[in-house]
């Protein structure tokens, strides 16, 4: 059985930082493209950042970039998702996800196969 687990979120002010993680078991992790999505109340799930399988490859939304880094263990089988000056914006639910698509495909929900709960990130002026 697959599973992924975030944690990491919570409540933070603006312009601060927080470390999303998300340790997943059940799939051969180091073959495995990661991504993180999230989800603004009233809103589309969004892409924010995936990763490649050996960790050399990233891409990011417009958005977070030069403010997020995500980046892997391959041994810990765990996902990060460093987040730097966040802004108000950037409140929702984030979640982790697991693909085998190709890089053309890493910013489409739909191209994801397994998901996990999600946490809470909330920013606060």
């Amino acid at each position: 059985q697959v599973q992924l687990v975030e944690s990491g979120g919570g409540l933070v002010q603006a312009g601060g930082s927080l470390r999303l993680s998300c340790t997943v078991s059940g799939l051969t992790f180091s073959t495995t493209t990661m991504g993180w999505f999230r989800q603004a109340p009233g809103k589309e799930r969004e892409f924010v950042a995936a990763i490649s399988s050996s960790g050399t490859i990233t891409l990011y939304a417009d958005s977070v970039k030069g403010r997020f880094t995500i980046s892997r263990d391959n041994v810990q089988n765990t996902v990060y998702l460093q987040m730097n000056s966040l802004k108000l914006e950037d409140t929702g639910v984030y979640y982790c996800a697991a693909t085998y698509s190709p890089i053309t495909q890493w910013t489409t929900r739909g191209s994801y196969a397994y998901w996990g709960q999600g946490t809470q990130v909330t920013v606060s002026s």
